[in-house]
Order: C-alpha cells, then sequence, then structure tokens
C-alpha cells in the first residue's frame, strides 16, 4: 500500500502544539451569534393546542415551521426543542450549502438514475431559494455564492476530474463546471498538495451555519409560531379515535392536527426508524483570522467551498472574518448507537487535522487555532436523507441526511408538507421519497461493519483509489457507510 500526501509531508510536532496551545472548545459558529440571536425561550408546560407541532429545532424543523406558515399564514405552529435551537448539527457545520439532493451526483446517479434530472432541477430551485431567502424574509446568514472546489492531492484523482470535467461538457454544463489543471488550480488556491481541480461554480453555497437557524427562529416567531427550549419530547401518542397527534413532554403537551419529527441524529420517536441511521462523530477546527499577508499567500479570491477527493475527506471554507475551518477526515462510530456529549472530545482527531492543514497551507505555519469542536451527524445506508408518514398520515418524517443536510433539509421541509397533504407531485411521487433505505444492523454487527467498511474506505485511499471486495459488495447492495 502506498502513502498519501498526509503521510509524505508532515509538519514538525512544535508547529501543531504551537497551533492548538489555548484553543477553546466550543463551537465557533454559536459564538459568533449576536447576543439579540440568542434569547431565552420557555419551557412547554400545560397543554397546549395547534395545527401543527414540530419536534426539533434545527434547519429540518424551522424551514417546516416557515414554510407551513408560508402555506397556511393563520395556522397556529408550535416548535419543541430538547435544548437550544440550532444547538446541533444545524450550529456546528462546516456552511456548505449544496443543490446536491442525493450527496451527489455520484450517488445520484446510482441509486436514482431515471430521476437525476428532475432531482438535479429541484436542487437547484431549492438552492436559489435559500439564496433569495435572505432578502425575501429580512435575514442574515452570511450567504455567498461562490461554488465549491474538489482539489486532487494523489496523481489517479486527477483523472477522475478529467472524466467529471469532460462529462459535465458533454451535457453543456462546461461553463459551471471547470477542470483546472495544476498551474490554475495553484493560481486558485495555493497549496502544494494540488495536482489539479475541478471548480463547480454555481451548485454551491457558504453561509453562517448557526445565524441561519437564529435567523430562521427569529423569522418564525415574528409570523406567530410558538418555540419551547429545553423541552425533550419523551413519547408520541396518536389516540386512534381522534385524528390527533400528541407530543409529551416532561412538563406538558401539544395536542395536533399533524406533527412533523425533526429529529434526525437523535433517536426517532417511531420504532420503525429506530435503526434508519447511525451517529457518526466529525471534528472541526476553525483558525484565528488570517491577516492580508497570510490572505495572500493562499490566494483563494474567490472564496470556494473546498472539498478533496479522497474517500476520508477534509473540507474546508474561509469565514466572513477570514478565518479558515478545516473539518473531515476522521468520521467516527462508536458502538451502540449513542448520541454522547462525551464523544466530541477527541484530540487526537484535532491533533490529525492540525497536521492536515499544515501539509495543505504549509505557509501559513505559526497560525494559531481558535476553536474546536465536533458534532454527530445522522448517517443513512443511502448517503441522504430518507421521508414518510405514519399513524395514519398525521406524522411525517424526514431524516439521514449524512453530512450534507444544510441545503436539502429545505427541500426536505416542503416535501414532508406535502406528504402531511397528501399532495401528488414532483417531489412526492419520488423513487428517492417513496423507498425507504435499508436499516442498519443491530448491535454488535452495525459496529462490525461500519468499522471494517470504515477500514476499506482507507486502505483505497493508500491504494490509488481501488476498492475492495468488501467495498464493490456494498456498492452493488445500494448500502454504504460515509460521513
Amino acid at each position: 500500500m502506498g502513502t498519501t500526501v498526509f503521510e509524505r509531508r508532515i509538519p514538525q510536532p512544535s508547529v501543531i502544539e504551537h497551533a492548538l496551545g489555548g484553543t477553546s472548545h466550543s463551537t465557533f459558529w454559536i459564538d459568533d451569534l449576536p447576543e439579540a440571536l440568542k434569547p431565552s425561550r420557555p419551557k412547554l408546560g400545560g397543554t397546549v393546542v395547534a395545527d401543527l407541532v414540530v419536534v426539533g429545532g434545527g434547519y429540518t424543523g424551522l424551514w417546516t415551521a416557515l414554510l407551513a406558515k408560508e402555506r397556511n399564514p393563520d395556522a397556529h405552529i408550535v416548535l419543541v426543542e430538547a435544548k437550544r435551537v440550532g444547538w446541533a448539527a444545524s450550529g456546528r457545520n462546516g456552511g456548505f450549502c449544496e443543490a446536491s439532493l442525493t450527496h451527489g451526483d455520484e450517488n445520484g446517479k446510482a441509486r436514482w438514475p431515471k430521476e437525476m434530472d428532475v432531482l438535479h432541477r429541484l436542487g437547484m430551485e431549492n438552492l436559489d431559494a435559500i439564496e433569495a431567502s435572505e432578502a425575501k424574509f429580512g435575514m442574515d446568514f452570511h450567504f455567498e455564492r461562490t461554488g465549491q472546489l474538489a482539489p486532487a492531492v494523489e496523481e489517479h484523482q486527477v483523472e477522475w476530474l478529467r472524466d467529471w470535467a469532460d462529462e459535465a461538457a458533454s451535457n453543456g454544463e462546461a461553463e459551471d463546471i471547470v477542470f483546472l489543471d495544476e498551474a490554475a488550480v495553484q493560481a486558485s488556491v495555493n497549496s502544494p498538495t494540488y495536482l489539479a481541480g475541478v471548480w463547480e461554480k454555481r451548485t454551491n453555497g457558504m453561509l453562517h451555519p448557526a445565524r441561519l437557524a437564529a435567523e430562521l427562529a427569529r423569522v418564525v416567531e415574528e409570523r406567530g409560531v410558538e418555540i419551547f427550549e429545553h423541552s425533550p419530547v419523551r413519547r408520541l401518542e396518536t389516540p386512534g379515535s381522534t385524528g390527533a397527534v400528541s407530543v409529551v413532554t416532561d412538563g406538558g403537551r401539544v395536542d395536533a392536527k399533524h406533527a412533523v419529527l425533526a429529529t434526525n441524529v437523535f433517536p426517532s420517536l417511531l420504532k420503525r426508524n429506530r435503526l434508519m441511521t447511525v451517529p457518526v462523530y466529525d471534528y472541526v477546527l476553525m483558525t484565528e483570522p488570517l491577516s492580508a499577508e497570510q490572505l495572500a499567500s493562499i490566494g483563494w479570491n474567490d472564496r470556494q467551498g473546498i472539498g478533496d477527493m479522497a474517500n476520508q475527506f477534509h473540507y474546508y471554507r474561509l469565514s466572513k472574518d477570514n478565518r479558515i475551518l478545516f473539518g473531515g477526515y476522521d468520521a467516527i462510530y462508536n458502538y451502540g448507537r449513542k448520541v454522547r456529549e462525551s464523544y466530541e472530545n477527541r484530540p487526537e482527531s484535532w491533533q490529525r487535522l492540525a497536521s492536515h492543514f499544515f501539509t495543505t497551507f504549509p505557509q501559513l505555519e505559526g497560525l494559531r487555532f481558535s476553536h474546536q469542536w465536533a458534532g454527530a451527524i445522522d448517517t443513512s445506508t443511502q448517503f441522504t436523507a430518507f421521508f414518510g408518514t405514519a399513524r395514519d398520515h398525521r406524522v411525517a418524517y424526514a431524516a439521514g441526511f449524512t453530512g450534507l443536510g444544510v441545503g436539502s433539509t429545505r427541500f426536505a421541509a416542503e416535501t414532508m408538507l406535502d406528504l402531511l397533504e397528501r399532495r401528488e407531485n414532483e417531489r412526492t411521487t419520488l423513487e428517492m421519497v417513496r423507498k425507504r433505505p435499508l436499516p442498519f444492523p443491530p448491535e454488535p454487527a452495525a459496529a462490525i461493519g461500519i468499522n471494517a467498511t470504515r477500514w476499506s474506505l482507507d486502505r483505497a485511499d493508500h491504494n490509488r483509489g481501488k476498492r475492495n471486495v468488501l467495498l464493490k459488495t456494498l456498492d452493488a447492495l445500494g448500502l454504504g457507510f460515509d460521513s
């Protein structure tokens, strides 16, 4: 087996030690919120009657509440959140807002090839709507339609990028998906590890994750949605004869005509969905702001989001104040599919990320990291969200976004509302929406299978991307594990 560029060009330990010294173990995006976007909200108490109750105060739940109000301004909508709005994945992610609804074209073509034209168009319309929402609703979540750069950092990846660009050109997308040779890609973003690149110019935007959640919450409250925080839902009740649905917390309940479950990585309130996702932990670093000289040394004038081509990939981007977020590579599954705060503290992952950061940008030696954090991703076997209804169409759900939910949560909200209204349209008739993926097995089979897959993905990265028998078998069965 070969070595990767990150194993061939290892920075001095003193560089890593200096960079991580004094780093705050907290989420930059949440720390960066102005106080006006962090209001104190009450716990649920007593019984509240509503038209729609939404469980979960992340993007999925907040978009659902907003779009439901758009459809029916007079509806009484209640949102119940276990902790604080946007505290989990919606406040911790990298802020990559992609048009893809299928976790990339390759995954979509492998699963729903006949639907990809429609899925691509719906995804672009969804991304356009997110961009337009800043002006439409008076929000500010630092949206930038910068596109995304995919650099090759190993020789075999260069041909993958050429094939990608050639296919795009044959489909009339040459202006939107541009191949960059070594000189061109390093002129765009100056990393000595880059051998080539593809720049997707229109299909991606960057945003401030916690501001998106906070602004959505502000806008829905201005339209009359009630938000209750620190109110974990313990159970879901659907009395057979009333046509109603209730969510019950320790201190109260909401009785409603319909419910939307937007709990994503957390255990589902529906037994049928308990094995549909596993929590995978992702780790992130954020630098201090770059000086003008440091920024000039790396270029990056087009401010694209960046994600490399490896199975164990890195993603990185610039913030509004010119910090660099650098995350990915490690995708850690812990036995028992639990979501625990203790899993968020993994120094070896941050040390590895810091080493890979300075391999990517050696000219930034001396830069420090201000923040380090982690969070759990709701991973499904099809790498993208699944949808459905339960309890005689009183309840709708979506989960399993697998690390690419910033944009597609809005599409999920529209789809769940369509399903509750029994609408038959482009969204609800998609096979991606109608068909459930296979579940993950229970323990110990889940841990054995996931860790064997992680090992195989690492071996593929060390063997020119060649997939072993296990990965080929999983591909054939439409199963997988990804971050």
